[in-house]
This record gives structure tokens, C-alpha cells and sequence, in this order.
């Protein structure tokens, strides 16, 4: 392929993310989700009621051409949901992005809004379901609805992938399903845990890995489940991969 070849497949795929991104920003395609995103965006958390709230879907964050493609479950409700930026405004982000930073991945240890200046190198972050869902759990439908954009955003970016990291064990299993329908020769799928490593040849002939880390999540992290030497072993075995 010549280098014009290249160029222009380069802009044709910013193209098609950029469109993809305006129509998760419009889905309103889960009553439940529409519904509860608009409350929490109208009745505030106190620490931020001076604030404007996004309330809308999220799109992803990061580069059009990435090696790394970091998935997640759902927007935070007073985190991404807040901000507009996925992982930004609260303690998810704060670990994740700190996480990123100190493997290189990231410009800026903090993510705290969209005009904060951050940005990713050769990574891009997307999540399962793009609304925050009541209690961070989303129902099936849900995550059925919102797999479309997904499966078009792996579709798009698979070209240049070398590495996807699955944040928790909802998108451990939203990834690997999503791989086997694209036709993806998934060997023996392993259950998620921290660390987990699916290593596949893909259908371009090119070799990829699937590692599993579990959420930052206050879940997590408050009870020391996860620790960010954890997360970091993790983001710095991405970032190697891809050098």
C-alpha cells in the first residue's frame, strides 16, 4: 500500500469515528438510560451544582489510529456524565488516567474536563454502554443496544490494534463476544480475572492481545482489590507491545 493509500485511509477512518461519534452523542435508544442520565443532570450532586451537566451519551476519548483500545463498562453519573469525556471527574478517571501517564500513554496525569489539555498517545478509550446506567449496572438490552457502536468503532480502528485492555468483567465479556461475531479465532476464552492474557492471531494475519484489569472503580479500589501497581503492570505491558 502507498503512502497516499495510507493517507487517505488515515482520513477516511477519522471521518467515519467522527461520524459514529455524533450519533452515540444522539442514541436515544434505552428509555431507562435517557431517563436517568437527564435526572442526574438536572438534580446535580451537590459538590457540582454550579456546574452544566453533559447528560447525554458519551463518546470515546483518544486517537483515531490506536494501538490500544481501553474499553470500559459504563460513564460515571457524576464522572463522564458530568463532563462529557469518558473517565473524566472522578476517582475511575483519577486512577486511570495517573495509570496512563506514568506508562507513557497519557500527556497529563489528571483528566478533569474536556478543555483540561489531556491527551492520549496511540490510545484511545471507549466503553461497553454509553450512558450511565442507575447503580453503574446496565441491563442486557442495554448493552445490546449500545454494541452496535461499539462493533463499528472495533470495526474502524481493528486496522492499527495491537493491544485491548477490558476494564472489569462486563467488558471482558462484551469484547470477547463481540470478536467471536466478527469472526475473530478465539481459542479457549479464559474467565476474567486481573491480568488475564488472550493472545490471537487475527483475520489479517496480524497477532493481538486482549488483557483483563479489573475497574478502578471504588469498588475496587477502596477495598484494595485492585491496587495501582496492579493497574499500572498492566497499562505498562500495553504500552510495550506497542513500541
Amino acid at each position: 500500500m502507498g503512502l497516499r493509500s495510507l493517507w487517505v485511509m488515515r482520513i477516511n477512518t477519522g471521518k467515519e469515528l467522527a461520524l459514529l461519534q455524533e450519533q452515540v452523542v444522539r442514541c436515544k435508544r434505552c428509555p431507562r438510560l435517557v431517563s436517568w442520565r437527564k435526572e442526574v443532570a438536572r438534580v446535580k450532586r451537590k459538590a457540582y451544582v454550579d456546574q452544566e451537566y453533559w447528560g447525554k451519551p458519551v463518546p470515546s476519548f483518544g486517537v483515531d489510529k490506536p494501538a490500544i483500545l481501553i474499553v470500559g463498562l459504563a460513564p460515571g453519573a457524576h464522572g463522564a456524565n458530568r463532563t462529557g469525556r469518558i473517565f473524566t471527574g472522578d476517582s475511575s478517571g483519577d486512577w486511570l488516567y495517573r495509570s496512563l501517564h506514568r506508562a507513557g500513554l497519557a500527556k497529563l496525569p489528571t483528566s478533569t474536563s474536556r478543555e483540561d489539555g489531556q491527551e492520549l498517545f496511540k490510545t484511545r478509550i471507549t466503553c461497553a454502554v454509553r450512558c450511565a446506567p442507575p447503580g453503574n449496572k446496565p441491563t442486557t438490552s442495554e448493552r445490546d443496544n449500545c454494541n452496535r457502536f461499539f462493533e463499528k468503532e472495533l470495526e474502524l480502528v481493528m486496522p492499527s490494534l495491537k493491544v485491548i485492555v477490558a476494564l472489569g468483567g462486563f467488558a471482558w465479556q462484551v469484547v470477547t463476544r463481540q470478536l467471536v461475531e466478527m469472526g475473530e479465532n478465539l481459542h479457549r476464552i479464559p474467565r476474567f480475572k486481573h491480568g488475564v492474557e488472550l493472545q490471537w492471531i487475527g483475520k489479517d494475519g496480524n497477532s493481538r492481545l486482549l488483557v483483563g484489569s479489573y475497574h478502578p472503580s471504588q469498588q475496587n479500589t477502596f477495598t484494595g482489590k485492585l491496587t495501582e501497581a496492579m493497574l499500572d503492570q498492566v497499562m505498562k505491558r500495553a504500552g510495550r507491545l506497542t513500541r
